[in-house]
């Protein structure tokens, strides 16, 4: 089962960095990546600026649209053109299915802000000790995940060391 989770980092550069970091773990095959996007905020920038990482995503990558939608939804970036916005709707009604809805959308728009970064991962199969180890340096907070209530809490206890 893929986890999506969402990473709040106190610094623009902080989600570039953990890519890093997230490709090393990948290799080493600590945990697998279906998909992973960034959003770097930069100080005295009106908007934030997104990227999908096609170089960590799998076989199974979301792609460009829901990221484009998601970021489009959460950051009001205009990412989707005219004709697509027409659909956004139903496709928006579609992500609450998944537990994308307006309370995990007000939770990022409100976490990241200018200075800021994020890092959107779907993941699985995570070894957490050892992701645990290799994130102490840079101490995301997680913002978000669609894990269960005892999942989040193991992941939150590991993170808040």
């Amino acid at each position: 089962m893929g986890t999506l989770t969402v990473w709040r980092f106190d610094t623009a550069e902080g989600a570039d960095a953990a890519t890093k970091v997230l490709a090393d773990l990948s290799t080493q095959h600590l945990i697998t990546i279906h998909d992973a996007a960034t959003v770097r905020w930069e100080e005295g920038r009106k908007r934030p600026r997104t990227r999908q990482l096609h170089n960590l995503a799998g076989a199974g990558a979301l792609g460009g649209a829901f990221w484009g939608l998601l970021f489009g939804l959460i950051f009001f970036v205009p990412l989707l053109g005219a004709a697509v916005g027409a659909a956004s709707g139903a496709l928006a009604g579609s992500l609450r299915d998944v537990g994308i809805d307006d309370r995990f959308i007000d939770k990022v728009r409100d976490g990241v802000s200018p200075g800021t970064s994020a890092l959107f991962v779907m993941s699985s199969d995570a070894v957490m000790d050892k992701v645990r180890d290799a994130f102490a340096d840079q101490r995301p907070e997680l913002i978000f995940t669609n894990l269960s209530d005892a999942q989040e809490a193991a992941i939150r206890e590991v993170f808040a060391d």
